[in-house]
């Protein structure tokens, strides 16, 4: 149990799980070709969060309280994915932002909006281990969430 309440190793394993899924996340983008939906790019942002606050709770003190802010960002990007995940199966409407939307008029209209095209946040167009990337960031947010509340009950106890 000494790692789960370790301080530092809490902050050092939150930031290298968001870095890993952001460099994971513009790989993808990047390098594979796939270009990420609206939803997909709103998923980033707890990580990009999660990398700052990591930073803070390793340098600075009030541990307690950059652990409570890193559970809240875990909290919200589980709420991000899990919405994804029910776009993609159904359950939720699309947003505005994620419908594939082409008002084409002319042959300039066409060029134009193919370039700008929205992706739709149904559509799932890679899948690891069966699963879309959704259901994996669900799957990885709420674990980490799960983990940091473990730490916060083990922290607490000493």
């Amino acid at each position: 149990m000494y790692l789960i309440g370790n301080r530092n190793y809490y902050f050092l394993s939150v930031f290298l799980i968001s870095l890993l899924s952001l460099l994971t996340a513009l790989y993808i983008e990047f390098i594979v070709g796939f270009k990420p939906c609206s939803l997909c790019l709103y998923q980033r942002l707890p990580y990009l969060a999660a990398i700052f606050i990591s930073f803070l709770g390793y340098f600075y003190d009030k541990q307690l309280l950059w652990v409570y802010l890193s559970l809240a960002i875990f909290i919200l990007s589980s709420i991000i994915s899990g919405f994804h995940v029910g776009v993609e199966n159904g359950i939720f409407e699309e947003l505005k932002n994620c419908k594939n939307n082409l008002g084409i008029l002319n042959k300039e209209d066409l060029l134009n909006s193919l370039k700008n095209q929205n992706i739709s946040c149904k559509d799932v167009p890679l899948r690891f281990l069966g699963l879309s990337l959704a259901t994996l960031n669900l799957i990885l947010s709420l674990t980490v969430s799960v983990l940091t509340i473990i730490h916060i009950k083990y922290a607490k106890n000493r």
